[in-house]
């Protein structure tokens, strides 16, 4: 049986440093979200028109009630702020923030710290329910937006339950100890049929499967205010689903029996965090497409720094996912400019390596 980590054991990096060095960090939330409001400040600057970050500030600021300030450049750059890269910007956000909040509830339910919504096939299950509702005569609003957070949760889901049951097809428990390899080869596996059946749909699909290329490879450059009032609404709900368990995850870390014992019910939690977390990340894949390894990096990362306790992992994996991604789309769209690159190249990019070096560290410590 697999020993549970402590809830707040030190992990690498600054975690090993002592409490009162960390302390200094001061209360880690607001330094997130001021981390999260200069990055979104930073990439309403950045595009194939650079705008000076005075402007931008003063172009946002102008949308609230009862300000107007002063600004200097031409007309056309208030459209480009607010009519382009704001919804952008939200999009990436709502996308980041959502992919880390799944990736960590998957990592507790699963007490696995490799589960993420890409590598469990979740991502690539929801693209294919997003394809089938694009395709679908059922089609409603612009790529059937209507139709697509719902065929994507579906898929999610189905992805979900497939990549389990084979992950524990032969014996192996949850705290196997081939549990991570397991999780993962089916993750993959499933990732793989979901795909080739999606790449299918586009070569019998014609002109309607044109859509399905901006789901598969991460993209942001069809982002508006409507899909993010249609979308947001399934990233409430799921992260809504999730909040209350937040120390409940804590002692899922635990031994089942242990966790029982306690006081949870535990395959009524698991199936309620579940439901959020696939729901989170088919919200995210209906409003970016597939985009990979946030829901792997960011709780990571949380973890290094500030421990395992879900009660601060989660918020702040939403904080950071949402700066992540914002930053992550800044680049996507200013390295090769005019020319735009997927979002989800650039996320993989930043992801592959970081998932080797887990790989490499959890393999030296076994």
């Amino acid at each position: 049986m697999q020993r549970a980590e402590p809830l707040d054991e030190p992990v690498t990096g600054w975690a090993r440093a002592p409490r009162r060095l960390r302390s200094r960090l001061w209360r880690p939330l607001p330094l997130a979200v001021l981390l999260l409001a200069l990055t979104a400040g930073l990439a309403a600057t950045l595009g194939t028109a650079a705008i000076p970050a005075t402007t931008a500030i003063a172009l946002v600021l102008n949308q609230l009630p009862f300000v107007a300030l002063p600004v200097d450049g031409p007309a056309a750059w208030e459209r480009i702020v607010v009519d382009v890269r704001l919804p952008r910007i939200a999009i990436a956000g709502v996308t980041g923030a959502a992919l880390a909040y799944s990736g960590a509830t998957y990592q507790g339910v699963f007490r696995n710290t490799l589960a993420d919504p890409y590598l469990l096939g979740v991502a690539s299950g929801a693209g294919l329910g997003a394809a089938v509702a694009i395709m679908s005569p059922l089609d409603a609003g612009t790529y059937g937006f209507g139709w697509v957070p719902l065929c994507a949760f579906a898929g999610a889901g189905a992805a979900v339950t497939l990549t389990y049951l084979f992950a524990h097809a032969g014996g192996h428990g949850a705290s196997g100890g081939g549990s991570d390899t397991a999780l993962i080869l089916a993750g993959v596996a499933v990732s793989a049929v979901a795909s080739a059946v999606t790449s299918f749909a586009m070569l019998t699909g014609g002109e309607r499967a044109q859509p399905i290329f901006s789901f598969l490879f991460g993209t942001l450059n069809s982002a508006n205010w409507e899909r993010l009032l249609v979308g947001s609404p399934y990233v409430l709900l799921g992260a809504a689903a999730i909040v209350p368990y937040a120390r409940v995850l804590n002692v899922l870390q635990l031994d089942e029996q242990q966790a029982t014992e306690l006081g949870v019910d535990v395959t009524r939690t698991k199936v309620v965090l579940l439901a959020g977390a696939s729901l989170l990340a088919a919200a995210a894949v209906a409003l970016a497409g597939v985009i990979g390894f946030v829901g792997l990096v960011i709780p990571h990362v949380v973890r290094m720094v500030y421990g395992h306790d879900y009660r601060r992992l989660l918020p702040l994996a939403a904080v950071l996912g949402a700066a992540f991604l914002i930053g992550a789309d800044a680049v996507a769209r200013t390295v090769l400019r005019p020319q735009e690159v997927p979002v989800g190249i650039v996320t993989a990019l930043v992801g592959g390596p970081f998932f080797l070096y887990v790989l490499r560290a959890r393999g030296g410590r076994a």
